[in-house]
């Protein structure tokens, strides 16, 4: 017996449905659309990389931030700073942003850890790379639950 998988955020969902609509070589093109859609950084974080997270798991230099609005939703920011000269980990940012970007923080919490594997990017990059977008997605769910965490506590909410 197979257990359903958890679903993703819809436009999560969206975006990997749009990947497996694809061939796998489509797919490799469709990464690199995202990876040039991928917005810029906002001007706090320009020459700032220090403030922002490095993703070791990348095997290039990416750099990202979280920032949690303190709404009513904890709404998630997200904002990545990759080099031009790295498509596929631009790209796999391009992802993320695309999908994740302004999800309330419970929704962004409840992405499964195995979303990175769901837009058959698997088929098309090595095993090494797709551990960078794994990386990604697991440092900025960790970076949320951190924020989460204390703003509830500055608030003297409970979590």
């Amino acid at each position: 017996m197979s257990e359903t998988p958890t679903p993703l955020p819809r436009a999560m969902a969206e975006l990997a449905a749009d990947f497996h609509a694809v061939s796998v070589r489509e797919r490799l093109q469709l990464l690199l659309e995202l990876s040039d859609e991928l917005p810029g950084l906002p001007d706090r974080y320009v020459g700032s990389l220090d403030t922002m997270e490095r993703v070791d798991e990348c095997q290039s230099p990416v750099f990202l931030a979280v920032e949690v609005a303190d709404d009513g939703d904890r709404t998630v920011s997200l904002f990545f700073d990759a080099p031009a000269e790295a498509p596929t980990t631009k790209g796999f940012a391009g992802i993320l942003h695309e999908s994740l970007d302004g999800l309330p923080a419970a929704d962004l919490l409840d992405v499964p850890d195995d979303a990175p594997y769901r837009f058959g990017l698997a088929e098309a990059v090595s095993p090494l790379r797709m551990r960078g977008m794994i990386g990604m997605l697991s440092r900025i769910k960790r970076q949320v639950r951190l924020r989460s965490h204390t703003a509830a506590m500055a608030t003297g909410r409970q979590e």
